[in-house]
């Protein structure tokens, strides 16, 4: 059993244990911080707790998934996250069109004979690419300076923009000009285009236009109409920034100079031949097809039918045609002046005089053919409903 002074002692430990307690409870939050972070400090110099190195850790396949948002595992109509979701918020979904990368294709051809008779050198037209931007991020990215030529496509009602960078200004106007052979870029000048440049750009610009017209003679007519020449691109908005549209980048090559020209087609421009530029073909035809219907009128006018003549048509009672024999008379209602009905099958076609040709019975006709109750119209619209259910 403990005396008094064991006692004695035991109330001291007891006060310091508070005491300790107490001072714990007092630390502060900076005092904790710095724990916490010499604790860090100790993990990553002795290694985790499955004995590899913090410092040299490498993140596994589902972290690496989870940190740009690719899984495999969900669904399409799942929101994307991570890097992919930063990515995509940029895109533009878009249908292909085929016949669109035939039209340009036959610009390029068009453009490299045009500008070559107009520089009278050896200029190379080459498509880079066709994508779909929102016209807001292209405005954006268009480096300046450059001139943009707002046109507009008067068949369809609706506008487009024309680029053409510095560096193209400044080859062309060198070789029309007599310039001397510059190899490589171009220095560009802080300064704006003079009267002479703008007027050369604008000759290169319409010729241009001309060769997209008829690039896109086989498919549709358009006419492309210079609108005006801009420099500043907040001058040249023909569309909302989020809208959509198509890019085609041309590029332009005359020996070792040249530069690029990008033609920009909003959707809505182009809508109105949306079904013509769907097309994988030339000759895929949805629907009519005025080459199958030529033929056919063809076939018809040369057919061969059979004709009636009818004098009259009389209901008698089925009791009377029981009682008939040779020798009796049936009367007809009608004087030789009445005209008969000629009729092809079951369609009455129209009215005739009766009369005779030597020994022979002639109809004289008397009056136009009958309207067809079925016309063109009614096939035309059974068409377009098979469209709209396909």
């Amino acid at each position: 059993m403990a005396g008094p002074s064991d006692q004695d002692k035991l109330s001291e430990d007891w006060n310091l244990g508070e005491a300790i307690d107490s001072l714990a409870a007092e630390q502060t939050d900076e005092e904790k911080a710095a724990e916490a972070a010499a604790e860090w400090a100790a993990m990553l110099e002795g290694g985790g707790a499955d004995g590899e190195n913090g410092a040299d850790r490498v993140l596994n396949q589902d972290e690496i998934d989870s940190l740009l948002g690719f899984d495999a595992s969900i669904g399409s109509d799942v929101e994307l996250t991570g890097v992919q979701a930063l990515i995509n918020s940029a895109l533009v979904s878009y249908e292909r069109l085929p016949m669109l990368e035939i039209v340009f294709d036959r610009l390029v051809r068009l453009a490299t004979t045009s500008l070559r008779n107009f520089t009278s050198d050896n200029v190379e037209v080459t498509m880079d690419s066709i994508s779909s931007v929102r016209f807001g991020d292209y405005l954006n990215s268009i480096p300046l300076p450059a001139i943009l030529s707002v046109i507009k496509a008067e068949e369809w009602e609706n506008y487009g923009l024309l680029t053409v960078d510095s560096s193209l200004i400044y080859s062309m106007i060198d070789v029309l000009l007599g310039g001397r052979r510059i190899g490589g870029n171009i220095r560009v000048e802080g300064r704006p285009y003079t009267t002479i440049e703008m007027a050369l750009a604008r000759k290169m610009i319409e010729i241009i236009l001309e060769d997209t017209h008829r690039a896109f003679e086989p498919v549709t007519q358009v006419n492309f109409k210079l609108e005006r020449m801009e420099t500043n691109p907040r001058f040249a908005a023909i569309s909302r920034p989020a809208n959509a549209a198509i890019l085609i980048e041309l590029r332009i090559e005359m020996d070792d100079r040249g530069g690029k020209i990008e033609i920009l087609l909003p959707y809505a421009t182009i809508e109105p031949i949306r079904e013509q530029l769907l097309q994988m073909f030339m000759g895929e035809k949805f629907g009519r097809d005025p080459i199958w219907e030529g033929h056919l009128a063809t076939e018809i006018y040369s057919a061969e039918v059979e004709i009636e003549a009818v004098l009259h048509e009389q209901d008698l009672p089925l009791s009377r045609m029981l009682k008939m024999k040779p020798g009796d008379t049936v009367m007809f209602e009608r004087v030789p002046s009445d005209p008969v009905r000629l009729r092809c099958g079951d369609v009455d076609l129209t009215e005739a005089i009766m009369g005779h040709i030597g020994n022979h019975v002639s109809v004289r006709v008397a009056r136009p053919l009958n309207p067809p109750k079925v016309t063109m119209a009614a096939f035309e619209a059974l068409d377009d409903e098979k469209m709209e259910q396909r």
